[in-house]
């Protein structure tokens, strides 16, 4: 059994520009999982920049509201939804609101630096 707390990772600002803490990646440690799994905050009024990925992904809203933009769509997002964004597709979320957005990021499989873009 493997237990991390967010207390345990050390974050960084992501290419993306948002802050990151991946919490399991079996490309970095030895894991049953092909999925990699981060915590990922926005500030108020911040967005992340625009990319893409080759492989999928999911946020899960934690807390906050934001605005998704994935391809050529566009919707609000809060605490307690979940977004696919298929591979390829251009991304980025905005913070509309006026504390952090922070979001669970799911991507299978799991994300290396040659699976993403920053445009």
């Amino acid at each position: 059994m493997i237990i991390k707390t967010l207390d345990d990772e050390a974050g960084f600002r992501a290419g993306d520009a948002s802050f990151l803490k991946e919490l399991l990646n079996p490309v970095r440690e030895p894991l049953p999982i092909r999925y990699s799994l981060a915590h990922a905050e926005v500030g108020p009024g911040a967005a992340t920049l625009p990319h893409r990925l080759t492989v999928s992904e999911v946020y899960y809203i934690l807390e906050g509201r934001g605005r998704m933009h994935v391809g050529g769509e566009l919707a609000e997002i809060a605490a307690g939804q979940a977004v696919c964004i298929p591979p390829g597709e251009i991304q980025f979320i905005e913070n509309i609101g006026t504390s952090r957005l922070a979001f669970l990021c799911i991507v299978d499989p799991a994300w290396t630096p040659e699976s993403e873009e920053v445009l």
